[in-house]
């Protein structure tokens, strides 16, 4: 890729090899369901493994939109033999499987996959794995670069010595987030609640805040409130798996109770993206259920008897009203006035984690 690589100085997870890549024939998936404790990846020679990891959380947060690109490249790979107009059907195939991988954020999957049909569509029967797995690429160098701007945006809202509290993991804008408070003099401090059941916080937040050199400190989920009684937070920061234009937050389940803290205790919130421009408020969006048997184990040991149930909503819904600003690559906006963000028409997608 002859452009400037956007990853540079980012954490080991962020590193675009290290989230999903295609190369001979398979794509290679960080597995996160392990990870930091061992470093292993999930091989994938067939685009319906690649939607299976996704589904399965092999990769979460903004991994599955570079799954997904990766694993159209690899459906072209597959369907390299067929005369043109089957192989256009089989990445057709391809798509409607891989971005339904998961429900919450099918639109934004789908606009990956449509992205990648396109190019497919100049480039059936020459290389269109490698047109694919380029395009994806750039697309995601470019959300780096979407991101890196918000990253700019939210520093703004920290003094020189911060400690931001987070939800789940961010991704890109973790990163980002870290890169531009060290490069603007900002003596960051993190605090991460582990975020279960899969622990995101704990493993990648705090795992990527650690490789970036930043003091973190995690806390169990139940703690914010007396966390943000008794020690110093300046703001709390979460990404979100949809922004709705009525400033409704779909993030990682958690979300609404710090939110709900850090209104009490007069502490901003802000959220961090591209506003989901088709999703009006948050009846649009289907809030995805998983397998209930989940939140009886962490780390594959169960804590329950036979017996007991479980309930794993894995995302929530955060009022406009608990929202300080929504901090975009277009600058700051109250979650009342999101009709004033413009769609970004030089994007590869218009969203961005």
């Amino acid at each position: 890729m002859n452009i400037k690589r956007m990853d540079e100085g980012l954490a080991r997870m962020l590193q675009y090899e290290n989230v999903a890549w295609y190369e001979k024939g398979c794509v290679k998936i960080l597995d996160r369901r392990i990870y930091p404790i061992e470093v292993k990846f999930v091989t994938c020679h067939h685009y319906t493994e690649v939607a299976q990891a996704i589904s399965d959380m092999v990769t979460q947060s903004a991994g599955p939109y570079t799954a997904a690109g990766m694993g159209m490249a690899l459906a072209a790979y597959e369907a390299r033999l067929l005369n043109e107009k089957d192989q256009y059907q089989f990445l057709l195939n391809a798509a409607e499987c891989i971005s339904s991988a998961r429900p919450t954020t099918k639109d934004r999957l789908k606009q990956v996959v449509t992205g990648c049909l396109s190019v497919a569509k100049d480039n059936l029967g020459k290389n269109c794995d490698q047109a694919i797995f380029q395009y994806t690429l750039q697309a995601m160098n470019n959300r780096y670069a979407r991101i890196d701007r918000v990253a700019c945006e939210l520093i703004k809202k920290m003094p020189k010595d911060a400690r931001v509290m987070t939800q789940c993991f961010g991704e890109t804008i973790i990163g980002m987030m870290i890169r531009q408070a060290q490069k603007n003099g900002i003596n960051l401090k993190m605090v991460c609640p582990e975020t279960r059941p899969f622990l995101q916080g704990a493993r990648f937040t705090a795992s990527c805040a650690k490789d970036m050199g930043v003091d973190v400190t995690v806390i169990t989920d139940n703690m914010p409130a007396f966390y943000m009684a008794h020690e110093k937070v300046d703001l709390f920061t979460s990404a979100a798996d949809v922004i709705c234009m009525d400033g409704s937050i779909i993030n990682k389940v958690g979300t609404l109770q710090i939110a709900i803290c850090a209104k009490y205790f007069n502490i901003p919130y802000y959220c961090t993206g591209i506003p989901d421009l088709n999703h009006p408020d948050a009846k649009s969006v289907d809030i995805e259920f998983r397998d209930p048997e989940e939140t009886l184990s962490a780390h594959h040991i169960k804590h329950t008897l036979e017996g007991v149930k479980g309930y794993y909503p894995a995302f929530d819904i955060t009022p406009p009203s608990l929202v300080s600003e929504i901090i975009t690559d277009q600058g700051a906006f109250l979650p009342d006035a999101l009709d004033g963000y413009k769609a970004d028409q030089t994007n590869f997608y218009n969203f961005a984690v």
